[in-house]
Parts: C-alpha cells; sequence; structure tokens
C-alpha cells in the first residue's frame, strides 16, 4: 500500500496539501484538506516532498524589495475555486473489502450530508432499519460544506434503511420556510445497481438530492370575509373556530368492519388506504382539539396498519412520543399517542 493513515498528500489538481486519514480501499483512501474531509484516487494525491524541494531556494540571492499590502495586485478568481450550488446532497461512500475468494466487496457505506448551497442550516437526522430507530443526531452544517454523520454495514441495506432530516435556517429569512422535512428510502435492488454502475464508471460515492433550493414560505390565502357573507355564507370568528369542528375522539377503532359494511370485496390494499385516511382524519381533530393525548386501535393482525401509522407518527413534530404495550382493554392491539404545543 502505497499510503498509510497520517501520510501528508498534495492534491494534484488543485496543489493544496493535506493527509489520509483513512485507507478505503487498494484505489481510494479518505483526505483531509484545511478541515474538510473526502475521498480520493490514489492517482489524484501523491506526496508533497518533491514539490516543497523544488520549491527550496537552492542559491542565496539578494533580497527582494519590500510590497506593501496596497501595492499588491488583486488577485483573479481561479476555475476551480467556483462554488456550484446544485442543492442538499446525501452521500454514501462505500468501504470495499476482499472477500474469502478475492473479490471485492462492499463491506459499509460512509454516510455524508453534502451542502452545495450558500446557506447555512440547523438540521435534525433520524436513520431507521424496518421502521426502528437506529441513529439520531441535531447539528449545524455550512454553506459549501460537507458533514460526516455515521456508517452503516452494508448488509443492512436489506433492512430497508430510511433516512429522514429536517432542515431550517441558521439565519432565518422573512421569505423563507421555518423548516423544511425531507425523507429518503434506499432500495436494495436500486442500491446493487447503482454501486455497480459506480464502479463501471469510476465514480467515488452514490449520491441522491434531498433538495435543490429552501423552499420559500407559503403564503395563506386571503379572503374578503365580507363579501363572502354577503352572498349567504357562513363566516367564524378564528377564535371560535373549535366550536364548529367534528368532535374529536380519545379513542380511535380502525378495524375495517367499523369503518365499512362492503369490505370484504376490498384488496389489501384498498382496506390499508381506508384505515390510513380514517387515523389522518381523527389525528388531525386531536390536534386541532389540542388533546393531550390520542389511542388507536389497529389490532395485531400481520402488524402491517401498526408499523404504517408508527412510521407516520416518527414524521410528526407534534407528537411527543408513543407507545405499543399490553393493555386489558385492546391487548397489544392499540398505539397511545401523547402530543405536545
Amino acid at each position: 500500500m502505497k499510503y498509510q493513515v497520517g501520510d501528508e498528500i498534495i492534491v494534484l489538481l488543485s496543489n493544496e496539501e493535506g493527509r489520509v486519514v483513512e485507507i478505503m480501499n487498494d484505489q481510494m483512501v479518505m483526505i483531509e484538506v484545511r478541515g474538510v474531509k473526502f475521498p480520493a484516487y490514489m492517482d489524484q494525491i501523491d506526496f508533497p516532498y518533491f514539490k516543497r524541494f523544488t520549491e527550496k531556494k537552492l542559491f542565496a540571492k539578494k533580497p527582494e524589495p519590500k510590497v506593501y499590502v496596497d501595492q499588491l495586485p488583486k488577485e483573479k478568481p481561479q476555475p476551480n475555486q467556483i462554488k456550484v450550488a446544485d442543492g442538499v446532497w446525501l452521500s454514501f461512500i462505500p468501504k470495499f473489502s476482499l472477500d474469502d475468494f478475492n473479490d471485492e466487496v462492499v463491506e459499509l457505506l460512509k454516510i455524508h450530508l453534502v451542502n452545495r448551497t450558500d446557506r447555512a442550516y440547523h438540521f435534525v437526522y433520524t436513520q431507521q432499519f424496518l421502521g426502528e430507530t437506529d441513529f439520531e443526531l441535531r447539528a449545524d452544517i455550512a454553506a459549501f460544506h460537507d458533514f460526516y454523520l455515521h456508517d452503516i454495514a452494508f448488509e443492512r441495506v436489506n433492512d430497508s434503511p430510511s433516512f429522514a432530516f429536517d432542515f431550517s435556517l441558521v439565519n432565518p429569512e422573512k421569505k423563507k420556510a421555518p423548516h423544511y422535512e425531507t425523507q429518503l428510502k434506499l432500495k436494495p435492488k436500486q442500491v446493487f445497481k447503482r454501486i455497480e454502475e459506480m464502479k463501471e464508471n469510476n465514480e467515488p460515492t452514490l449520491s441522491y438530492q434531498l433538495f435543490t433550493e429552501y423552499p420559500e414560505k407559503t403564503e395563506e390565502p386571503y379572503f374578503e370575509l365580507g363579501s363572502l357573507a354577503a352572498r349567504g355564507l357562513k363566516v367564524y370568528e378564528a377564535s371560535k373556530a373549535r366550536q364548529h369542528m367534528e368532535p374529536a375522539r380519545t379513542v380511535v377503532d380502525l378495524h375495517i368492519e367499523k369503518l365499512t359494511h362492503s369490505w370484504e370485496k376490498l384488496s389489501n390494499l384498498e382496506i390499508l388506504g381506508i384505515q390510513l385516511n380514517e387515523f389522518q382524519k381523527w389525528y388531525d381533530l386531536a390536534i386541532a382539539h389540542h388533546q393531550p393525548s390520542l389511542i388507536v386501535i389497529h389490532g395485531v393482525g400481520t402488524g402491517k396498519l401498526k408499523d404504517e401509522i408508527h412510521d407516520i407518527l416518527k414524521t410528526k413534530r407534534e407528537v411527543k412520543t408513543f407507545i405499543n404495550q399490553y393493555d386489558p382493554r385492546f391487548g397489544y392491539g392499540a398505539t397511545e399517542i401523547f402530543f405536545q404545543y
């Protein structure tokens, strides 16, 4: 192996010096330059000793005349210093190893959040396998920087990994949204295909764009209430809106026979859709009425409805916590949700 961890190197393209922080495989290393870590192929770097030797003054020369700051010509921007803003990305760097048959296999994926915009963000990151949270993090990422998140074993790609983010601006702007939520789910077949394409194209990472531009604030539609009332439409005061809403429930039963009489001819997918719509309706009413909690009866069965509801709850900011434990009334077939306002 030409390089070892800690070796000083120079990036041939930009002529910047750095060091090796990790050996990824027999072709790539992770390097750090001016505090920023990124992968590089070994033919893109070299040891800096030859450069330093050639820059040494072999013969004594007469001292150069002093040049003051106001005499220095202004530097023109170099092409490789131009920063292109193309959004925020989630990048996966495969780390390869050799198996018993000397074949190259992926051992793990190193996950980086890459910010290629001119704004800094707060972010809340949640990574899950099969709907269960495996890793959480709150941090900031500066403009035009990347942020190392963590590693996942490559074999766990089969466990339907998902990566959820809640972004907000470090420096809030009046016209920009207060926060922006986005999620990425990896499908095993797509990942395996992308890795093969990556190797064929000699690319270092798998990258998925989370968003191009941070979204604008959604403007609430304005209505002329006087003209609406004159046309005979009912207009209510916002402070009294709850008086006109459908009453909320503290317990909601999602068994399909409780929701429709013609359920026997429905497919499993149609039944699940009806149940989730009913859940969303009573969830929204619970929030509107500022209920402290809500019990959802989903039954035991295959667990599909419970898993779908739990996945939804994990993305809701109003949910403080939820629990699925034994209850004398429902057994293990209900989830209790606790809200925060």
